[in-house]
């Protein structure tokens, strides 16, 4: 396996990067993995080795993306780093590491789910397959909107101890060790993430967060979509995927609801038959769905 890294856009001058994994020369199909850290955290290189060997090893070449952060950069300009990661693997990608621009399929878990799925919304020529691994299609029900029980169980953040941990203008990757997780925190404590991402308040400006909420932009020409969530989540609600399954549904896409009983957030990770069961499915769906 060879990883390299290049840079897939700049931006005030600050280059935003991507991990690509390939083994031989081949033209092959595309998994782009889009990390999790609810689009404040995270990096490229969250991209286990292991997984990454998995799909490796099923014939796929991996483009692993960084993406600028909130809630330095909004939620458009993150995705337009989407949009520009997904250009480039398309118009540099044959070339550059043997990339077949017609089989491209996305994998992400988290606000990585969430990108994964508004990829199938904002990217032309839509993906052929996603992948959303305990992700959303809508950011402003009051399960982000409102305090989390949970999240304010722990020790209050802040507002100054939230500040004072992020404010890099252009960060993209948070490889090295940092506290941006306090503002995560202080967000869900406060009920103010999509106001924090967004730069706007969702119940006076509902209408700004629409086309970024994939649940309201699903058509029949959405790619075909694995949900994989746990019913024991206490990040994101295992409701979300239970919602974005029935707006798949009244659209008439392709797709499936894998649900793990008692999994949590990121139980993909773990090194038990579940999760094992998982990864094989995700193979297997995107098999079917990025054949020649």
């Amino acid at each position: 396996m060879t990883r390299r890294t290049y840079a897939y856009k700049v931006v005030g001058g600050n280059e935003i990067l991507a991990d690509v994994y390939r083994v031989g020369r081949r033209r092959s199909p595309v998994i782009v993995w889009l990390h999790g850290g609810a689009l404040m955290m995270g990096h490229r290189g969250n991209l286990a080795e292991s997984q990454a060997q998995e799909y490796l090893a099923a014939g796929y070449r991996v483009v692993a993306i960084d993406y600028r952060l909130a809630p330095e950069t909004k939620l458009p300009a993150i995705i337009e780093d989407l949009q520009d990661a997904f250009r480039w693997v398309q118009a540099i990608g044959p070339e550059l590491f043997g990339a077949d621009p017609g089989r491209i399929g996305v994998v992400g878990g988290s606000a990585g789910g969430y990108l994964a799925l508004m990829a199938g919304c904002c990217v032309q020529p839509r993906p052929r397959a996603l992948v959303s691994f305990y992700g959303y299609g809508d950011i402003i029900g009051a399960w982000y909107s409102k305090p989390d029980p949970g999240y304010c169980r722990q020790p209050l953040v802040s507002r100054e101890e939230a500040l004072a941990s992020v404010g890099q203008p252009g960060i993209s990757g948070t490889p090295g060790p940092n506290e941006r997780w306090r503002c995560y925190l202080y967000c869900r404590q406060q009920g103010l993430w999509p106001r924090e991402v967004m730069g706007a308040d969702p119940e006076a400006e509902p209408e700004r967060f629409w086309p970024f909420c994939p649940e309201r932009q699903v058509s029949g020409d959405y790619p075909p979509t694995l949900l994989l969530h746990g019913d024991q989540d206490t990040d994101v609600p295992y409701a979300r995927s239970v919602d974005m399954a029935a707006a798949l549904a009244r659209a008439g896409v392709q797709h499936e609801l894998v649900t793990i009983p008692g999994g949590g957030h990121g139980f993909d990770g773990a090194g038990d038959e579940a999760a094992k069961a998982a990864r094989r499915k995700v193979l297997e769906f995107l098999g079917k769905h990025l054949a020649g």
